[in-house]
């Protein structure tokens, strides 16, 4: 069974793990960059199943003090937003809708806390067909493009309208 809940300290050794092995499709993020995001979010789950965290989600509202362009880009054109920082499923866990059953609650949050938009990137290049097939369900539509990490990686902007 799938149980979300807040991440707390003692998750922290597990999230950075599940970052690492997806590091190509997020972005580096050690106990001390997870640590600030933790800080800046106004959404942090983690999704366990059977008392192991298999999946995590960090979001940040508007007017959050985080130096990111993504983040950035979403701030300089979306007023109300809450943007997805990243989002990481276990490998031995994909396949069971728990990227699905966060981002629902996700949804709920927003919707509750009156943000006009959620906000998100996944890469074009190199390509990551998973996550925009699995933002397609979820309504997300590209609102921009740019390149990042020093030209390696271009990212689809994208925002789902609450």
């Amino acid at each position: 069974m799938i149980h979300i809940r807040d991440m707390v300290e003692s998750d922290f050794e597990r999230v950075v793990r599940l970052n690492d092995a997806e590091v190509q499709q997020t972005s580096q993020m050690d106990r001390d960059r997870l640590g600030l995001l933790v800080h800046l979010s106004s959404y942090c789950k983690v999704a366990t199943v059977d008392g192991h965290v298999a999946a995590f989600l960090i979001a940040l509202r508007e007017g959050a003090p985080y130096q990111n362009d993504n983040y950035q880009w979403f701030a300089g054109r979306f007023p109300s937003f809450l943007y997805v920082d990243r989002i990481v499923v276990g490998a031995d866990f994909s396949g069971r809708k728990i990227g699905s059953s966060l981002y629902g609650e996700m949804f709920e949050f927003a919707r509750a806390h009156r943000v006009e938009a959620i906000t998100c990137e996944y890469n074009i290049e190199p390509p990551n067909p998973a996550s925009r097939a699995f933002h397609d369900r979820f309504g997300f539509k590209e609102v921009g493009r740019q390149w990042v990490a020093a030209g390696t990686k271009q990212v689809s902007l994208q925002a789902a309208m609450i």
